[in-house]
């Protein structure tokens, strides 16, 4: 049997197109499943010099889609600040249902007043003792003798505890005002969170890229990029501490003053000759006080007057003496 030329040239052909795409598909299988790992030495520096900028940009957003719906598929550890997203993982096994636990941050204020602010202080203290909680601020006024006039405390307490603490804090004296407020936080919180872990998965991977970085080059670009990432990272962690403290104690600042002394007033009904009499004399001493604060104005000028008219009074009085005549003297009969 004779093959034609063409025929085999053709078969070959075929052939080879198929060793090609089997190897095509070789190749395309291990690199699904290699991943990174199948990168070249020229792609690594393509990364390090191209493709980090881009990521700069791109990392926190998309670390945090990537975050949200793992979250939203039953990610455990971010489930309970997610909501309700998570029901059963990926890989089949069925998991808790989150729990939704909302972030507030109160705050409230009480004014009192007592007779004495020692012991209203004291009072003070112990309602803070109970509630498990502690005074971090105090300033404190005192009289010439040394006694409390005014204090101002600043307490802090489980946020659990806040409604039972302000309504004890309430009657501990006198209550003069009270403000309470809530402020719901829980959205900040999770976002945060969020943006806590994409910033470390980010810098985790500026890490690796310094790591196989070859030029110098390079290499101080990526570690500018790590130092910027890493200030960006611990401001987050600090705003995700505050946010903490504030979520898991209350502030109540606490202000006791001293219960003003009233003028004495006059009795209903007190009429008669005592109520007369008393006001005589009211009148009677407003009377003496004027005409003494009238006759201390008067005596400087009366002072002066004597001292110059008197002189002038006896020199008119001996020049008129002078000019009187002589009386005649008596004739006798």
């Amino acid at each position: 049997m004779t093959t034609h030329p063409h025929t085999a040239r053709r078969t070959r052909r075929l052939l080879g197109l198929a060793a090609a795409i089997s190897m095509t598909a070789v190749l395309a299988a291990c690199s699904s499943d290699g991943g990174s790992d199948a990168a070249s030495g020229s792609e690594d520096r393509a990364v390090t010099s191209e493709v980090a900028p881009a990521e700069e940009d791109g990392a926190a957003g998309g670390q945090a889609a990537q975050d949200r719906d793992t979250g939203a598929a039953g990610d455990t550890s971010s489930s309970s600040s997610a909501g309700s997203g998570a029901g059963s993982g990926t890989d089949g096994v069925n998991r808790p249902p989150a729990v939704s636990q909302r972030s507030v941050i109160s705050t409230g204020t009480v004014s009192l007043t007592s007779d004495d602010v020692r012991d209203a202080r004291r009072d003070v203290q112990r309602v803070v003792d109970s509630s498990g909680g502690e005074v971090t601020e105090e300033q404190t006024d005192t009289d010439a003798d040394g006694r409390p006039v005014y204090a101002r405390l600043v307490v802090r307490v489980p946020a659990a505890s806040f409604g039972d603490a302000m309504t004890a804090l309430e009657g501990v004296a006198d209550l003069r005002g009270s403000d309470r407020s809530s402020e719901d936080v829980s959205t900040q919180v999770i976002d945060t969170d969020v943006r806590v872990r994409a910033q470390e998965a980010s810098l985790r991977r500026v890490e690796q890229l310094l790591a196989r970085a070859q030029g110098l080059k390079d290499i101080i670009w990526i570690e500018s990029q790590l130092t910027r990432r890493q200030a960006e990272l611990d401001s987050l962690k600090g705003q995700q501490a505050w946010l903490a403290d504030q979520t898991r104690d209350s502030t109540i600042v606490v202000d006791i003053s001293r219960t003003p002394e009233d003028e004495p007033r006059e009795e209903e009904g007190d009429a008669g000759f005592l109520a007369g009499f008393t006001g005589g004399m009211k009148a009677l001493g407003a009377v003496a006080v004027g005409l003494a604060t009238i006759t201390g104005a008067l005596l400087p000028f009366a002072v002066v007057l004597a001292l110059l008219g008197l002189p002038a009074w006896l020199l008119v009085r001996r020049a008129a003496r002078r000019r009187r005549p002589a009386p005649a003297p008596p004739t006798t009969a």
